[in-house]
């Protein structure tokens, strides 16, 4: 099967060599007296995975990783294990097929996460610090999507607390003062934007069905993410509907404004104020947001590092989904667009959240969108749509 040619010498672990070389004396992996046998013999079966976790690992790389253990118990097999129980398909979307199970893993990991980053990102880890602009008012447009074909748009982002594993390795205890935290912090917002808390047990079926709640997918299960379900889970919701913020879910935290008027500028600009305000809650509560000096924002996947931000815009399609030269265009203009099945509409979102800003990020979704519906008037008119196909971004 293909493979990424490993690099010959690792520039990433150097950057980190004092860290690594400090966590020699002591050993965490001493603590433990696992029945394992030689990097060799517990190398996976990769044959046909179609993971960039299965594209990228080798049997060196794996020698490298297996006697390593963050403090808190994390081993590299705890980071490969998605990808070994999803395996993917060759013709479907290539996902990261890993996991960390807290901040300490991508340091101690570095040389195999930052590839994977890299390759599902397409962007190059370096030594600079990721650009961040929660400035609103840079953003272009936004508020003026075309409302005969943009039926509503969601924006969301997600943030991790300092000295927690994340939801696939915590513990109960974590879970539970991890809610505790998000209580204290929501009560301080609160008293400017009225809402309130509930846990996931408390909800009745009109609500999981007002906010689309789902039992845990099979996914999540085997990931670890769904243990104890759904012990210490909660959604926060504004009295205006404005505001959705889930606790403990796939991670830490979860920030959820969606609107439908398609309005994408009001969205972020909602998005960015609210999470400027929990952060500095967070901040004086001694446990601020995870933030690694190359990576910038960290969560459980390598897939939301950078920012955490997705910008989703739920489209009215029904030519263009069936050209042939879609799958180009979106690469080009590097956004993802998926079909829901039970609305009948197709989802445009950002593919990546690293290697650009938050602004930045959201402009490319505001920007594909307006060229696709643009394409889509085109076809209506029995027209071509070459001449629009913008050069790769």
């Amino acid at each position: 099967m293909w493979k990424v040619k490993p690099p010959v010498v690792f520039p990433m672990e150097t950057r980190y060599r004092p860290i690594l070389e400090s966590l020699v004396p002591p050993d965490p992996m001493s603590q433990f007296h696992l029945r394992r046998g030689s990097p060799e013999d517990e190398f996976p079966d990769l044959c046909r995975n179609f993971t960039w976790m299965g594209r990228i690992l080798t049997p060196a790389m794996y020698r490298r990783q297996f006697h390593r253990c963050t403090h808190s118990g994390v081993i590299f097999d705890d980071i490969i294990r998605p990808g070994l129980e999803e395996p993917g398909e060759w013709s479907g979307p290539v996902s990261v097929g890993c996991v960390a199970g807290d901040a300490e893993s991508y340091v101690l990991f570095c040389d195999f996460l930052d590839r994977v980053i890299e390759a599902f990102h397409g962007h190059k880890v370096t030594n600079q610090t990721p650009e961040s602009d929660f400035n609103y008012d840079n953003l272009k447009g936004g508020d003026d999507l075309d409302g005969a074909y943009a039926a509503r748009c969601e924006v969301s982002l997600i943030r991790s607390i300092e000295d927690f594993c994340f939801p696939t390795h915590c513990s109960r205890g974590e879970r539970r003062q991890l809610l505790s935290l998000a209580r204290r912090a929501l009560q301080r917002l609160e008293e400017e934007l009225p809402g309130r808390l509930l846990c996931l047990e408390e909800l009745n079926q009109e609500q999981e069905k007002h906010l689309s709640l789902k039992p845990p997918s099979s996914s999540q299960l085997r990931t670890g993410v769904a243990r104890d379900w759904p012990d210490a889970r909660a959604v926060w919701l504004s009295e205006d509907d404005s505001l959705v913020v889930w606790v403990n879910m796939e991670d830490h935290l979860r920030l959820v404004s969606t609107r439908n008027d398609a309005n994408v500028a009001k969205a972020f600009r909602w998005i960015c104020i609210n999470l400027q305000k929990l952060e500095e809650f967070y901040r004086e509560l001694r446990h601020p947001f995870i933030w690694k000096q190359q990576l910038g924002w960290v969560t459980s996947s390598p897939a939301d590092v950078g920012t955490g931000l997705r910008v989703n815009v739920h489209l009215k399609l029904q030519l263009l989904p069936k050209h042939r030269r879609l799958q180009d265009v979106l690469k080009r203009l590097r956004i993802r667009m998926d079909s829901t099945e039970s609305s009948g509409l197709h989802c445009v979102s950002n593919a990546a959240t690293f290697g650009q800003s938050e602004v930045a990020l959201t402009q490319l979704v505001v920007d594909g969108v307006k060229l696709l519906i643009a394409m889509e008037k085109r076809l209506e008119r029995n027209q071509d749509i070459d001449e629009l196909i913008p050069t790769q971004k």
